[in-house]
């Protein structure tokens, strides 16, 4: 399969689930009866959508105050990280788009400056702008672990505070 058929399935696969994500958030929540197994699947769901939001902090909140926190944090963590692959594979796919988009550009010139230390400090924070970062890593061929490594750890922080917020809250 020649190199331009793969990035172009891979960004087409990417905006798919995105779509069917979003389409069928509602269903999505329907997971949360299931514990830590129904938390992993939210987490991984959550994240692979490429800007459409759904809200895991919610979910690692409340998983926090019902399970263990410092698991509902890991496993959050984990399924949000591998959700947000799909960020990675649009940027690998579709690598012109980020030469054209200021917001994509600035976040480059950080990644070009700060190196992964970026893509620690956007996983860690609540905002939207993750998937941008995703993006650009995938356009720039950051090697998958250590996009993996990064935002893993990333993740890692803002979960574990969510859910121990939602612990020492709701107990």
């Amino acid at each position: 399969m020649k190199d331009k058929t793969k990035k172009i399935l891979g960004l087409v696969l990417a905006v798919v689930i995105s779509v069917a994500v979003f389409a069928f958030r509602n269903r999505v929540a329907d997971l949360k009866g299931c514990g830590y197994l129904g938390i992993f699947l939210i987490s991984i769901l959550g994240n692979a959508t490429i800007i459409l939001p759904v809200p895991v902090i919610l979910t690692a909140f409340v998983g926090g105050g019902i399970f263990n926190p410092f698991w509902v944090g890991v496993i959050t963590a984990a399924g949000a990280s591998i959700g947000e692959l799909t960020g990675y594979l649009a940027g690998a796919a579709g690598q012109i788009v980020v030469a054209k988009d200021k917001r994509l550009q600035r976040i480059e010139g950080w990644m070009q400056k700060y190196g992964l230390v970026t893509l620690f400090v956007l996983a860690a924070i609540p905002n939207p702008a993750f998937d941008l970062g995703g993006i650009v890593a995938g356009a720039t061929k950051i090697p998958v672990w250590k996009y993996l490594l990064a935002v893993g750890l990333g993740k890692a922080v803002k979960f574990f505070f969510f859910a121990f917020l939602g612990f020492y809250l709701t107990n």
